[in-house]
């Protein structure tokens, strides 16, 4: 069989539960349904990193945030790492990139204009190996809003849109399909940076009219119990997961056009999730934690359906995995293997029950709003911190104190930290244990945790 297409179709700060699949009541995701139906649905699925910039960095290495440097927003990805895109094209693939990338600028660095990316064409040297057909911006909310803006092409030429941003990116991913001639296999990633905020307004910018239509939302458990601001936000939320189920049809019906469907494997997932103001209350934290930056599972769990040659029959996998696993996976779908150079699991293996030395267990590095790691099994989370450490300085630590434990069968909304309960003392003491070997799984040194 010819070596199959690949469709890597992301948004930012999407909750698993938006997703009918995976429970919500209302009809926001048909064609995503459908897609599940036929492929594989990972119930389980989470985040390494619940930050734009050092996740997106992962999608692209399939290395922790803390191995190449970009533990938070606003570093660059470095030059010298070889990233999913530089082993496509040396397996005969080429390569497109549509939407937001978050991998130019250098924060540190921005008193150097040349450093600082966030509304200007990005470099060649600066797209992680891409160098075919390229419509981003580093920041898209700061290039454009839920309507209307701008992105770059390859040739660092301006590309304005009018209309709704979720239409307009999709609009490029066609172009490029269109293209398509079938002779030679593609790797594209089309990441949307809906339903992520819209920064400068402070507000979710679903299409017009999308208060209307979901207003007979029903709040996740979490939300309805902590409040934040979903209950004025959620409707808008869900209509920019309504939309982004749109364009996924429409790229499908693309595919089925240029005879292209049967012979590519689509991947829908996330970065993060979001938790809605309902997790920033902690008097330790840094600050900028408002929708993310939590070892909770509204920022955590998100979602992961697969479908294609490989992925299907209408499975749904309840074994815990993390996205980390994402670009092993990629390259395992291309017929490269690259073993222990990339962090997680070929999830082709995890689906046949065939992944070597896997635990049911998921870890994560939380930045920014707090130096966090955090572990989970089936029946437990258990998240740590570094006293004293700003999470904007610091990627990691020597030293961690408790922070979370959460009983999930007695308490699945997270809602009673049980971290200081005498009754779960030996329960704490196994997490610790599992969370220092993770860590140094991931490169990490190991920390004491108190």
């Amino acid at each position: 069989m010819d070596k199959p297409n690949i469709l890597f179709y992301f948004s930012d700060q999407q909750r698993w539960d938006t997703i009918g699949c995976y429970g919500q009541p209302l009809p926001t995701t048909p064609n995503l349904d459908k897609l599940a139906g036929k492929g594989v649905v990972f119930e389980e699925a989470y985040t390494p990193q619940p930050v734009c910039g050092p996740c997106r960095a992962i999608f692209q290495t399939g290395l922790y945030p803390t191995q190449t440097g970009c533990f938070k927003n606003g570093i660059s990805l470095p030059d010298d790492v070889k990233t999913v895109a530089d082993y496509m094209y040396d397996a005969g693939y080429d390569c497109a990139y549509i939407g937001k990338w978050h991998l130019a600028s250098d924060d540190a660095e921005s008193t150097k204009p040349e450093a600082d990316y966030a509304t200007s064409a990005i470099p060649p040297e600066k797209r992680g190996g891409y160098k075919g057909f390229w419509r981003a911006s580093d920041i898209l909310e700061f290039t454009s809003h839920g309507y209307d803006g701008y992105v770059y092409d390859e040739n660092m030429n301006k590309c304005e849109f009018n209309g709704y941003r979720v239409d307009k990116i999709t609009d490029y991913a066609l172009e490029y399909l269109e293209n398509c001639d079938g002779k030679q296999p593609f790797f594209m990633t089309i990441s949307h940076i809906e339903p992520h905020h819209q920064n400068d307004r402070k507000h979710y910018e679903g299409p017009d009219g999308s208060k209307e239509v979901f207003k007979d939302f029903v709040l996740p458990g979490d939300l309805e119990a902590l409040g934040g601001n979903a209950r004025e936000e959620y409707p808008d939320y869900l209509g920019c997961c309504k939309s982004l189920d749109d364009n996924l049809g429409r790229v499908v019906e693309k595919l089925k056009q240029k005879g292209l469907y049967e012979n590519t494997i689509i991947v829908y997932s996330s970065d993060h999730g979001s938790h809605f103001q309902t997790r920033n209350k902690d008097s330790h934290l840094n600050g900028g934690d408002d929708y993310k930056r939590s070892c909770h599972s509204s920022a955590l769990h998100v979602p992961l359906i697969i479908s294609g040659p490989g992925f299907r029959g209408g499975r749904r996998i309840g074994e815990l995995v993390s996205t980390i696993s994402l670009p092993k996976t990629f390259l395992a779908m291309a017929g490269i293997h690259v073993k222990d150079a990339m962090a997680g699991e070929n999830m082709q293996e995890v689906l046949e029950g065939s992944a070597q030395g896997k635990e049911n267990a998921v870890f994560a590095q939380i930045s920014e709003s707090r130096v966090g790691r955090c572990i989970r099994t089936q029946d437990y989370l258990f998240s740590v911190y570094a006293p004293d450490k700003n999470g904007f300085e610091y990627a990691d630590s020597d030293l961690y104190a408790p922070d979370f434990l959460y009983d999930l069968k007695k308490d699945p909304y997270e809602l009673y930290n049980v971290v200081n309960d005498e009754a779960y003392k030996e329960i704490k003491e196994d997490m610790k244990k599992l969370l220092i070997r993770e860590m140094k799984k991931a490169g990490e040194r190991e920390p004491v945790i108190q």
